[in-house]
This record gives structure tokens, C-alpha cells and sequence, in this order.
């Protein structure tokens, strides 16, 4: 049995047998992975009116707990966008009433953002039905296959962040 990334390897290998397209097999089948499982999230996303782009916005938010505060630096900085992608998502979705802007008490230049009661509501719903579609799709995957996918994936991305240049997050030694 053969996917489609092993369909591509064979035309690299009738075309320039002389390159060694390996990288490609599993560069090409992450890739493809990535693509087909954000399909199946954004589906999710998209039956609460929300794009994946404000959900990671909305979450980051409930993920810091209780009040569900944090600053625009630290939810660009947490989501690795540019201020200016932030700019646009925190205007959609205050129009909408998922969160608002509040004064800094310790910098009066500043704004602070806060998921609201609406939002905080909407993103616990959208959740419960994000986790599902997880489970769902790595369940398509034996438990060993699973845990040797996410314990390789999670030593390689280690090491792509510290290439990057990438802050350690908190929970890295």
C-alpha cells in the first residue's frame, strides 16, 4: 500500500534518480498530515462561527486561568504572531464580544485583554467539541504508534525551537 507522498518519491526517483529526496517522505507526509487534520479542526471552528485564528486567540486566553487576562505582547509572543495579526484578531473578536480591553494598572500606555463571560462560555463549548475531534482523529493511530509519533515529534520540535532561536517556555528545563 503506498500514499501519495510515495506516488511523488517515485517521480523524483524517475525523473533525477540522483537526488536523495528521503527528507521529502517524512517532510511531505507531516505536511500532508497538517493539512488534512486542520481541515477536520477548522470544520469545528467554523460550527461555532470561529476561525482557527481566534480560537487560539480565545483559548490562550482560558488556558491562563482565572481572571483570563493577559497582555497583547504575551498573547502574540504565546501564539508567535506579529503585533499587527494580533491588532486584527482582538478587533474581531471584541466586536463580538468575546473579550475587551482593559486599562493596565501598571502602565497607563498600555491595555491589558480579557476573555468576557461570552467568550469564556463559547470557548468551554468549542472545546468539549475540539477534544472530541482530537481523540477522534489519533485514534485512528495504535496507543504504541501514538505515544512513538508524539515522544519523536516532541524531541525534534525541541530541538527546531532551540535552532529558531525560541524562548524556552516554562515547562522546558
Amino acid at each position: 500500500m503506498s500514499d501519495h507522498v510515495d506516488f511523488i518519491l517515485t517521480q523524483w526517483q524517475e525523473t533525477m534518480p540522483e537526488l536523495d529526496a528521503e527528507p521529502m517522505a517524512l517532510i511531505g507526509r507531516l505536511l500532508r498530515c497538517t493539512a488534512l487534520v486542520q481541515v477536520q479542526l477548522e470544520e469545528v471552528f467554523a460550527s461555532f462561527g470561529l476561525t482557527a485564528a481566534s480560537f487560539d486567540v480565545l483559548v490562550t486566553l482560558r488556558r491562563s486561568g482565572e481572571p483570563y487576562v493577559l497582555s497583547p505582547t504575551d498573547l502574540f509572543s504565546a501564539l508567535m504572531v506579529t503585533s499587527g495579526t494580533m491588532t486584527a484578531r482582538l478587533k474581531n473578536l471584541e466586536s463580538r464580544g468575546y473579550i475587551c480591553r482593559l486599562s493596565n494598572p501598571e502602565d497607563a500606555r498600555s491595555t491589558l485583554v480579557q476573555l468576557t463571560e461570552l467568550g469564556r462560555v463559547l470557548i468551554e463549548q468549542v472545546l468539549e467539541k475540539h477534544v472530541e475531534n482530537e481523540k477522534q482523529l489519533v485514534s485512528l493511530l495504535q496507543p504504541k504508534m501514538r505515544k512513538h509519533l508524539d515522544e519523536g515529534l516532541s524531541q525534534w520540535l525541541m530541538t527546531l525551537e532551540d535552532i529558531a532561536g525560541l524562548p524556552k517556555n516554562a515547562y522546558r528545563n
